[in-house]
């Protein structure tokens, strides 16, 4: 249980004090962004990174009409103290304007207090577990939540005659959030979970869960992971024979994640999610956003958590915009809360009640075109909110 944040600990580590930080007229405003660089979800950390960099990039390094310094920090991913310390830091020592980044749930809530006690905004671009927004008031996303993406999936299983389905999450709070809302969707519907299984978050081997699944016989196995572990979950899907059993793989977005979709090959094709983004969608924001993204990164296809750090950057920019570059702490978040713009994933706005985001939610398919493997939008619901658990 992670302990509230006193001024008297940072005091103790060093630091001065833990107001909102004053920054000199006509330096650079200093942006702290803590990302998995390392460590088992690093790919999360490269594409918002990538991300945030070539929007900086094309805005000329400058927000608001003042120059910004991004400060890239790496907590990688698995350490909620790490990420504490690295906030901490990052406001008492470098005196951020805003804090951003923050790729799994856990080192978001680590974060929290931080922001809070500082008066900093703290935007969320990747984390995916809904109450993330209720942990502080100075919280702001631009990612998703889990509950949003995954009632979508379970009504569509529903339309599309399936009866009967196997669930299979990482056992950390944004799993539990989708199994939740899918059981109870799927359920009201008039569906049977005929099981419902739990993955560890750290080093996890699917195989046993999936011969499990199989020997269930359910129609359906929906299915959350985090962002890139869903290759391993693919090969053992089909090393355990479950589409050959007439077993249809569903799940939300992240099991298909664009940036390893093409590595998974032909057992992809066919799966079924609901999601956000994709890196097919078809609008000239996307286009646009795809053509420079893969100019700056050619070898990476940019994916859900890049559009999440490319929307971060943003709003923040938004935010400095609306203040003259002048805002900081509650007069910033006040800025970013209630904005709408059009984003590479379509339209979104940050809801101002509970700066949590509101944003359109597409059914997908696994497709093959031009030799490469792609989520293919079928379906839309537009301003879908968070659903909560």
């Amino acid at each position: 249980m992670l302990g509230r944040v006193s001024r008297r600990g940072i005091l103790a580590a060093g630091a001065a004090t833990l107001a909102c930080p004053a920054v000199a007229q006509g330096a650079a405003l200093r942006i702290g962004l803590i990302l998995p660089m390392t460590g088992p979800f690093a790919s999360t950390g490269r594409q918002i990174d990538a991300a945030v960099k070539l929007y900086l990039k094309q805005a000329g390094e400058t927000l608001g009409g003042r120059k910004v310094e991004v400060l890239l920090r790496d907590d990688t991913g698995t350490a909620p103290e790490v990420t504490r310390r690295l906030a901490q830091e990052l406001v008492v020592r470098e005196k951020v304007r805003a804090l951003a980044g923050f790729g799994l749930t856990p080192l978001a809530f680590a974060a929290a207090p931080v922001a809070t006690e500082a008066k900093v905004p703290m935007v969320v671009m990747a984390a995916a577990t809904s109450v993330i927004v209720q942990r502080s008031p100075f919280i702001l996303r631009t990612s998703f939540t889990l509950p949003q993406v995954t009632a979508p999936i379970a009504d569509w299983a529903l339309k599309d005659g399936i009866k009967s389905a196997a669930t299979l999450v990482t056992d950390f709070a944004p799993g539990l959030d989708a199994e939740k809302v899918f059981k109870e969707r799927f359920t009201a519907g008039g569906g049977q979970v005929v099981e419902a299984l739990r993955t560890p978050l750290r080093n996890p081997d699917y195989a046993p869960f999936l011969q499990r699944v199989r020997d269930a016989k359910p129609q359906a196995l929906f299915i959350f992971v985090p962002s890139g572990e869903g290759a391993a979950v693919m090969k053992q899907f089909a090393e355990r024979g479950l589409a050959a059993a007439g077993v249809k793989l569903i799940g939300t977005g992240d099991v298909v994640d664009d940036d390893i979709l093409n590595d998974m090959g032909r057992p992809a094709l066919g799966a079924v999610t609901s999601h956000h983004y994709s890196a097919a969608h078809d609008s000239s924001e996307n286009k646009a956003f795809t053509a420079a993204f893969f100019a700056a990164n050619p070898a990476m296809r940019p994916n859900f958590m890049a559009v999440g750090g490319w929307d971060g950057m943003h709003l923040i920019a938004e935010g400095l915009k609306a203040t003259n570059g002048a805002g900081e702490g509650e007069a910033l978040l006040n800025a970013m809360k209630g904005k709408s713009w059009t984003s590479p994933r379509g339209p979104i706005t940050i809801d101002a009640s509970t700066r949590d985001i509101v944003q359109d939610v597409y059914i997908r398919r696994v497709e093959e075109r031009g030799g490469q493997l792609w989520n293919i939008e079928f379906d839309r619901l537009p301003a879908v909110r968070d659903p909560g658990t």
